[in-house]
C-alpha cells in the first residue's frame, strides 16, 4: 500500500549494529510493532538480556544497540534460540503476506451492507470503497501501541493503539496520523508524603523503531502549516503497526523558531495556546501529509475532537481546487468524514477563546474558506448567534462529519442529550448520534499463559474463533477448572513479585526508613483475594469511594480467614490539584494504622503496569459516578484473562453484566444529589464485598478449588470476550460507520 510510493523513501535515523547472521531477522522484526502482540515476540527479545530489557523499557531497538557483542555471539550459537528467531521471522512474513485474503473478506461484508442501502440519507452517504488505494485515514492525538513508544496518556491512546492492531489483523486498509511528542506525557513519582511529582523523559527517535520519511533526493519530507502567522514545518516519522502505517508529525527541527519546535514537545502539556496549535498541526498538517504521500482516503475518522480542523482543510482544498462555495465543499467533506466522541461531559471537550483562535489561525485561512470571521467562528459554536460562547471542536466535528458516535450504548444516549441543542427541533431519540462500544485487542492483553490454555483447548486459531460467540462459549465451558485456576495463581505470583520489586525501588528512591523499605520484599500474599483499581485520577472516577468508611474497610481487609488486598495505580493531571489530593489520600492509606501490607500504590502507571494488573488480579474495581464513564476498557482486558469485574453499571459494563459474569455496584437509577449517589454506591460496594465477592472467593471444595468462582471466571470469558474485543469493534466501524 504505502510502501510502494515511488517519490519517497524511508530510512532509519541511525543504524543498529549488524547482528550475527543467525539473528539478523531480528533487525526487521523490531522495526514493526507486530512483535509486541505476537506470541513469541517479547520473549525472544527479553531472553537476550532480561535485566537490560527492563532497563530499556522493553524497547527492542535500544536493547540490540546495548546488548554485549559476546551475548549476541553466544545466542547466535544456541540452536534452540536460533530456531525461535527463525520461527518468529516465519510468522512475521506470513502475517504480512496474509493481507489480501483478510481485506477481501472484510470488503465483502461491507459490499453486502451497501447493497441493503437503497437510498442513503445524509448520515448514510455511500463513499468510495475502502481499498489499499483508498484507505481509512485515522486521526488521533495519542497512540498507546506499546510502553516503549510513549505517545499516550491513558485510555484514548490505548484504545487507538488497539484500533490500529485490529485493523491490521483484519486486513482493513487504514493509515493513521498523529504527533511525535519528544517528551510525551509526564512520568510520575510520589514524595514521602504521597504527593504526585511530575517529570519528563525525552523520546529520541534514533532509539525507536521509527523511520524518517524523505524525498527522492534524500532530504527530509516536510509538511508546512501557517500557525500564528509563521510557517511551521514538520518532519515525518513512520511507525509500522503490523500492516498499518502510523505517521507522526514532528516540529522539532532547526528550520523552525524555538517556540514552534515545542509544538510537539509535550502531550497535553502547556497552556491552551499549545493545545490549539498542536491540533492545527494534527488536523491541517495531517491532511497535507497524506496529500504529499499521494494517499486518497475513502473516509477520514476523527477519533475525538482533537483533529477536527482536518475537516476545514478538506473544505479549503475543494474550494481552492474546484471553485466551490463553503456550503458545497462542506457537503462533500461530510460525505467522507466520521467522528467518534469519547467525552460524556461538556467540560471535557476542547474549547477556545475566540481571540486565541484568531491569533493561531490569522485571517487568511478563513478567507481561503470563503467565510467571514463571524461565519468561521460560528462553525465551532452550539449557538452560532451567541457571541459569548467559546469555539468548540466537538460542535465543529459534529457539523462537518456525516456520522457521530459515542463509545458505548449509554454514552450514545448521553451524547444525544448533551448535543441536542445542535438539533433544537428534534427530540432526543432522533438526534443522529449512534454508538460503537469500545473493545480491546485480545492478542495484546491476554497473558501468554492464558493464551497457551486457549491454544491447547480451543486451537491455534483461538484469536479468530473468539468472534464466534456460540462456539467460543462452548469451548470455554470445556476448559478444565484445575488448569485455569493454576494458570491464574501463577499470574498472581508474578504480579506480587512485580509489586514487591517496584515498591522496594520506589521506597528506596524516596529514602524511606530501612525497615519500611525492606518490608516491601514480603508484602502481599498470592493466596489472598487481590483487587485492582487503576485509572486516571479524577473526581468523577471516585477513587476515594472505597475509603468512605475506614473502620469497615479495615475489617474487610484484615479478616483472619478471608483477607483482601488492594493494588492501586493512576495519574492525576498536573494542573488538577483536587485530583492530586485524592491520589495522596489513597496513596497514604497504605501507611495508615492497621492497613499493613494490604494496600499498595504503584507509581507511574503505564502500559506495562496495566498489563501486569489486568492479567493477574482476581477482581477489577471500577466506581465512576454515573453516567460519566463513556465506556472504559480496562475491565474488558481483565475479563479476557479470567478476572472478574466489580463495577458500577455504566459504560461497557452496563452492556456486559448479566449476573453470572461479575458483580455490580449500585444500580441504574441516577439520584439527583451527588452526596446521595456517593453514599448509596459506597454502601453497595461494601455490601458486595462482604456478602458476595469475599465469601465466593474463599469458598473451596474438598480439592481446595473455588469451583463457583471458577465458574464465574468461565462465564466472564465466555460472555465478554466475543463482544468486547477490538476486532468486533473495528468490524462494526467498517460495516456501520465507514461505509
Amino acid at each position: 500500500m504505502i510502501e510502494t510510493i515511488e517519490h519517497l523513501n524511508t530510512t532509519p535515523l541511525a543504524e543498529t549494529p549488524t547482528l550475527p547472521s543467525p539473528l539478523q531477522a531480528l533487525e526487521r522484526i523490531f522495526c514493526n510493532y507486530w512483535w509486541s502482540w505476537s506470541a513469541e515476540g517479547a520473549g525472544v527479545f527479553r531472553d537476550l538480556d532480561n535485566q537490560l530489557w527492563d532497563e530499556c523499557e522493553h524497547n527492542p531497538r535500544l536493547l540490540l544497540e546495548k546488548v554485549s557483542p559476546y551475548r549476541l555471539a553466544e545466542m547466535a550459537t544456541d540452536p534452540v534460540y536460533i530456531e525461535r528467531v527463525r520461527r518468529l521471522a516465519e510468522q512475521f512474513d506470513h502475517y504480512l503476506a496474509a493481507t489480501a485474503g483478510l481485506a477481501a473478506d472484510l470488503r465483502s461484508q461491507i459490499s453486502n451492507l451497501r447493497s441493503q442501502i437503497s437510498d442513503p440519507g445524509p448520515s448514510q452517504a455511500v463513499t468510495s470503497a475502502i481499498t489499499p488505494e483508498h484507505p481509512v485515514a485515522y486521526f488521533c492525538a495519542e497512540y498507546g501501541v506499546h510502553n516503549s513508544l510513549p505517545l499516550y496518556s491513558g485510555g484514548l491512546g490505548v484504545l487507538a493503539g488497539d484500533h490500529l492492531k485490529s485493523a491490521s489483523d483484519l486486513g482493513l486498509p487504514l493509515v493513521a496520523v498523529g504527533l511525535l511528542y519528544h517528551y510525551g506525557y509526564f512520568r510520575q513519582r510520589l514524595s514521602r508524603e504521597g504527593w504526585q511529582e511530575e517529570f519528563y523523559g525525552e523520546t529520541d527517535p534514533a532509539q525507536l523503531p521509527l523511520h524518517q520519511l524523505k524525498t527522492k533526493d534524500g532530504t527530509p519530507l516536510l509538511v508546512e502549516v501557517l500557525i500564528r502567522d509563521r510557517s511551521v514545518r514538520a518532519q515525518v516519522w513512520r511507525a509500522d503497526i503490523g500492516r498499518v502505517p502510523l505517521y507522526l508529525l514532528d516540529t522539532n527541527i532547526a528550520a523552525n523558531q524555538e517556540t514552534d519546535r515545542w509544538v510537539t514537545g509535550h502531550l497535553y502539556g502547556g497552556d491552551r495556546e499549545t493545545r490549539i496549535v498542536q491540533e492545527m498541526l494534527l488536523g491541517i498538517g495531517g491532511v497535507r501529509l497524506l496529500r504529499e504521500l499521494d494517499i486518497q482516503p475513502a473516509v477520514f475518522h476523527l477519533n475525538e475532537g482533537h483533529s477536527a480542523f482536518l475537516t476545514l482543510e478538506l473544505a479549503r482544498e475543494l474550494i481552492q481546487s474546484q471553485g466551490l462555495s463553503f456550503v458545497e465543499a462542506a457537503k462533500l467533506v461530510r460525505e467522507r468524514s466520521v467522528f467518534t466522541t469519547h467525552t460524556p461531559v461538556a467540560a471535557g471537550n476542547d474549547e477556545f477563546e475566540v481571540d486565541l483562535l484568531t491569533r493561531s489561525f490569522g485571517t487568511n485561512y478563513e478567507k481561503e474558506l470563503g467565510l467571514t470571521h463571524e461565519e468561521f467562528i460560528a462553525l465551532g459554536r452550539i449557538d452560532p448567534d451567541d457571541s459569548q460562547e467559546r469555539y468548540g471542536l466537538t460542535p465543529l466535528a459534529i457539523r462537518m462529519c456525516r456520522s457521530t458516535n459515542g463509545v458505548s450504548r449509554k454514552h450514545g444516549e448521553v451524547s444525544r442529550a448533551l448535543w441536542q441543542k445542535l438539533w433544537p427541533e428534534d427530540p432526543i431519540e432522533q438526534v443522529p448520534i449512534t454508538h460503537v462500544t469500545n473493545g480491546v485487542h485480545a492478542p495484546t492483553w491476554i497473558a501468554p499463559l492464558i493464551k497457551s490454555l486457549y491454544e491447547k483447548h480451543i486451537g491455534p486459531d483461538w484469536a479468530t474463533r473468539l468472534r464466534d460467540r456460540a462456539n467460543w462459549a462452548q469451548a470455554i465451558a470445556q476448559l478444565p477448572d484445575e488448569e485455569l485456576w493454576a494458570a491464574h495463581l501463577l499470574l498472581k505470583e508474578r504480579l506480587i513479585a512485580f509489586i514487591r520489586q517496584r515498591s522496594f525501588l520506589a521506597r528506596a528512591n524516596r529514602s524511606e526508613t530501612r525497615q519500611y523499605t525492606e518490608a516491601a520484599r514480603n508484602m502481599f500474599e498470592p493466596r489472598v483475594l487481590t483487587i485492582g483499581f487503576a485509572r486516571r485520577v479524577a473526581g468523577y472516577k471516585r477513587w476515594n469511594l472505597l475509603l468512605k468508611d475506614p473502620p469497615r474497610l479495615l475489617k474487610i481487609i484484615n479478616s483472619t480467614d478471608r483477607p483482601v488486598q488492594f493494588v492501586f495505580a493512576g495519574k492525576a493531571h498536573p494542573q488538577d490539584q483536587e485530583a492530586k489530593l485524592i491520589l495522596q489520600q489513597v496513596a497514604r492509606w497504605e501507611t495508615s494504622a492497621g492497613v499493613g501490607d494490604r494496600s499498595v500504590f504503584l507509581q507511574n502507571y503505564d502500559h506495562e503496569i496495566a498489563r501486569q494488573l489486568v492479567q493477574s488480579v482476581d477482581v477489577w474495581l471500577n466506581v465512576p459516578r454515573r453516567p460519566f464513564e463513556a465506556s472504559g476498557t480496562s475491565g474488558e482486558k481483565v475479563a479476557m484473562n479470567g478476572g472478574l469485574n466489580l463495577s458500577v453499571l455504566d459504560g461497557w459494563w452496563l452492556e456486559g453484566y448479566d449476573g453470572t459474569n461479575g458483580f455490580a455496584v449500585g444500580n441504574e437509577v441516577e439520584a439527583s444529589e451527588t452526596a446521595e449517589i456517593d453514599a448509596g454506591d459506597a454502601e453497595s460496594l461494601y455490601r458486595a464485598l462482604e456478602q458476595q465477592v469475599v465469601p465466593l472467593y474463599y469458598e473451596r471444595d474438598n480439592e481446595g478449588l473455588p469451583r463457583k468462582w471458577i465458574s464465574m471466571m468461565k462465564s466472564s470469558i465466555a460472555t465478554l470476550v466475543p463482544e468486547f474485543n477490538s476486532d468486533r469493534m473495528v468490524e462494526e466501524y467498517a460495516r456501520r460507520i465507514y461505509s
